[in-house]
């Protein structure tokens, strides 16, 4: 059996100063060793995640991290990683000693707050000293939770777990689906799967198991087929589809075989939606008209899996875009979480659906471009665009087709 997928879990990070015992709260937290526990500040030097069940929020993934505090060369690049799980942390565990809170802790809990981040104060070793007489009530008038452990010896362990409950982002709780508000119980999704060279042996990928998955708990109904059996499939079907989904590399020939009578899309829109901000990322996808030979474009991967053959990132989304511009472009690539804090250098950012990232770091990405004023897209809104066929794949989402053709003839009103 599958666990459920890291992009399905609430995010808790975990944050603080050097040695102020973040490691034992997660052993203590998870009752495992996750993490080195040592006396020697700075034992943390990488991430560490871990995957467990808080009942009742469900699925989540702590994230223990650096001291964000760390000095030296070799220091700077721990606290860098330590910054960007900030984009992924739904809710923070901000870690100190009871008795050592200061400037330092005041100034991470005023960055988390502006960041948006829910945060729990966590008030740790109290059997070594007690706060300051006034912390807590003051913390707590401000609206900051605030728990005060013994990691090792388990104290005040539950009032965290129940913190963290209370605590965690209300959305997290909503029920945020795929697409089964576009296809209703008894009603039938045609889900077009290609397989070939990128596609794992003996498995589906991500979004097309999370997308089957979407329709069986809603009642709905999955039909799966590979592109040459489309139009057969349709024919066999007693009556058309509510929608029509494909992998964006076969967008052409799925428009081709699919009538215009059926709403028609690809998954790494769906996941434009699900997993990030529609709107802004089909405002971000006109900027492609615009673009011009030696621009700089930063294509950016959620996942790491090694590119092999026609690679949709590297050489098929190039080239589609270069078709359709004319232009000849500068194409920079990312995996993972090495997402640039600079964007300044890049005309357009074009993302992947992000089904290896949590919606978190997806929109704290899109917000970075926004301030930043960089446009960013995505792959699928991309292929469609430089295919010619966006407005048909924008067709199952009015909204986001309103804003598209709105912005169109903003673009193309004479100035006054």
């Amino acid at each position: 059996m599958q666990s459920t997928p890291k992009n399905m879990r609430l995010h808790i990070g975990i944050f603080g100063r050097r040695n102020v015992g973040k490691s034992s709260l997660l052993n203590a937290i998870t009752s495992q060793e996750v993490s080195i526990v040592s006396a020697q500040a700075g034992t943390t030097t990488d991430p560490v995640e871990k995957p467990m069940e808080l009942l009742p929020v469900g699925p989540v993934l702590f994230i223990d991290t650096a001291g964000i505090d760390d000095e030296g060369a070799l220091g700077e690049a721990r606290v860098q990683k330590t910054r960007k799980v900030l984009d992924r942390t739904d809710l923070a565990l901000l870690v100190s000693e009871a008795s050592a809170w200061g400037a330092f802790e005041e100034a991470l809990m005023t960055e988390l707050r502006a960041l948006g981040i829910a945060t729990i104060v966590v008030l740790n070793k109290c059997d070594l000293g007690s706060p300051e007489t006034s912390l807590i009530p003051r913390l707590q008038g401000l609206g900051v939770p605030v728990v005060v452990t013994a990691a090792p010896a388990g104290t005040g362990l539950q009032d965290l777990r129940q913190a963290m409950v209370g605590a965690a982002p209300a959305d997290f709780f909503e029920s945020r689906t795929i697409l089964s508000d576009l296809v209703g119980p008894g009603d039938t999704a045609v889900l077009v799967v290609p397989i070939d060279k990128e596609a794992p042996k003996g498995r589906l990928i991500l979004p097309q198991v999370q997308t089957i998955r979407d329709l069986l708990d809603h009642d709905a109904i999955s039909v799966v087929a590979k592109e040459g059996d489309l139009r057969r499939t349709l024919a066999n079907l007693r009556r058309p589809p509510a929608l029509v989904v494909t992998d964006s590399q076969a967008f052409l020939k799925v428009a081709a075989d699919t009538p215009s009578s059926v709403p028609m899309t690809s998954f790494s829109i769906l996941f434009a939606r699900f997993q990030g901000d529609l709107a802004e990322q089909v405002r971000g996808t006109l900027a492609i008209d615009g673009l011009s030979s030696g621009d700089k474009i930063l294509v950016a991967e959620a996942c790491t899996h090694h590119p092999i053959g026609e690679d949709i990132a590297r050489v098929k989304i190039p080239r589609w875009l270069e078709e359709h511009t004319g232009a000849r472009l500068d194409f920079q690539t990312v995996r993972g979480h090495d997402f640039p804090q600079d964007l300044s250098p890049y005309a357009l950012v074009i993302h992947c659906g992000n089904c290896m990232g949590n919606r978190r770091e997806m929109l704290s990405r899109i917000l970075r471009c926004r301030h930043q004023g960089v446009p960013i897209t995505n792959f699928g809104l991309t292929i469609a665009y430089s295919l010619g066929i966006f407005e048909r794949a924008l067709a199952p989402f009015p909204a986001a087709l309103e804003i598209y053709r709105g912005t169109r003839v903003h673009q193309t009103l004479p100035a006054t």
